[in-house]
């Protein structure tokens, strides 16, 4: 009799249901954030993880699934953004559209010894944005993975971010954690002391009992970030804020992968033992430039379909409605801004806005492209009357509405 794959799962008909609940789930709430979905091949090239990863990374030099062919290296894919990435440069889409959202759904590879919620094939849920390094765009992607979490019927998490930085914080970063654990190098695990020399910052993502302990010990602050980040940063908690979601500062709390520069975040679960981690993600603003593409920001994050089932109550919601531009003109609109929006996609409304900013001209032309069935615009004017101006984008009427009867209003 034949076996299954160990670190493998069939997903039998009792269980596909809330497989399909899920990716139903998913699909709506991206949807309302103006995500569209893409599908990357299952196979690709392994040079593009061990230039996107690291090769330092335990990924690359311990978890890949190599399929040898004359003379090509593949790989399963081990992870989603790397293939993202280079799909949006392969296909010039930076060529048609300077700012992209994705979602994709599907099935990664690691070769690891398999454990509750850690297979050698799972499924992640994720997300990855081209085209921006606005903090509230940062705002907006971890406020997703929130609400997609609340969508799942999910609770008892906790929301971890950080800020690694950009490329010079890193190292500094990194400098600082060399001197700090210089003396107490010989309590480390054998792992960390390889990364001490190459990859000092995976020494803070260690699940080994001592290393923890000396990690726990360290004094660990922002003075590695230039102010750049740290203005990036606090704009992000600000607007965070803003959103009623809540987060963790956490200091300690780096990414495993090489690509991750500034905002990092990590969403946790008590119900998954040791292994507690939903999902992770953060910036990656050097990547598409690093793969052969344009300078453009860049952010996304993953949840692991698994671990979400273990964890997940019986009910779930499904979202629905026809999307709403919103264009804000002024810095105190865009603040504004953002609170409808939220409130929008809150009462099952789907909602975008510019993170390019982007003339009224051009924000009007690009809600039109979109399709929208409503554009919102927000300036000086509207805040100072408590309204919004709402144009119906199919019939061409235009007027004012009381912000407090937005909702009432959209939904006629």
């Amino acid at each position: 009799m034949f076996k299954r794959v160990p670190g493998t799962k069939d997903i039998l008909p009792s269980e596909s249901s809330l497989w399909q609940k899920i990716e139903e789930i998913t699909r709506n709430t991206f949807r309302l954030y103006n995500f569209q979905e893409i599908r990357t091949p299952l196979i690709e090239e392994e040079s593009l993880f061990n230039r996107s990863l690291g090769k330092a990374t335990e990924i690359v030099q311990k978890q890949m699934f190599i399929i040898k062919n004359k003379e090509d290296n593949y790989c399963l894919r081990p992870e989603a953004t790397a293939s993202v990435v280079r799909a949006y440069i392969e296909n010039n889409i930076d060529k048609t559209s300077t700012f992209s959202k994705f979602y994709y759904i599907g099935p990664m590879f690691r070769l690891e010894r398999p454990q509750k919620g850690r297979l050698r094939q799972f499924h992640h849920i994720g997300c990855e944005v081209i085209g921006s390094s606005e903090p509230a765009l940062d705002a907006e992607v971890i406020s997703l993975a929130d609400t997609l979490l609340r969508d799942f019927s999910i609770s008892g998490y906790k929301i971890k971010i950080n800020s690694l930085g950009c490329s010079l914080d890193k190292k500094r970063l990194g400098a600082i954690l060399q001197k700090a654990l210089k003396e107490k190098l010989g309590k480390l695990c054998a792992n960390c002391k390889n990364r001490f020399k190459g990859n000092p910052l995976r020494i803070l993502d260690c699940k080994n009992g001592p290393c923890r302990e000396e990690i726990a010990g360290l004094d660990i602050r922002d003075e590695h970030l230039c102010q750049d980040c740290k203005d990036h940063f606090t704009k992000v908690k600000a607007s965070l804020d803003s959103l009623n979601v809540s987060y963790e500062n956490s200091p300690r709390l780096v990414r495993g992968l090489d690509y991750y520069t500034g905002t990092v975040f990590e969403i946790s679960h008590d119900g998954l033992g040791a292994q507690d981690a939903l999902g992770a993600g953060g910036r990656y603003n050097n990547l598409v430039k690093e793969l052969g593409g344009s300078d453009l920001g860049a952010i996304g994050f993953a949840f692991g379909v698994e671990r979400l089932l273990l964890v997940q109550s019986p009910q779930a919601t499904v979202r629905s409605n026809d999307l709403v531009y919103l264009i804000s003109l002024g810095e105190e609109a865009k603040e504004e801004g953002i609170k409808i929006l939220n409130t929008l996609r809150k009462n099952n409304i789907a909602a975008d806005t510019d993170y390019e900013g982007k003339s009224l001209k051009g924000a009007m032309r690009l809600a039109n492209d979109l399709k929208a069935k409503f554009v919102l615009i927000i300036g000086e004017d509207e805040l100072k009357k408590g309204v919004v101006t709402l144009k119906n984008m199919r019939s061409g009427e235009q007027k004012e509405i009381k912000q407090d009867k937005l909702i009432e209003e959209l939904k006629c």
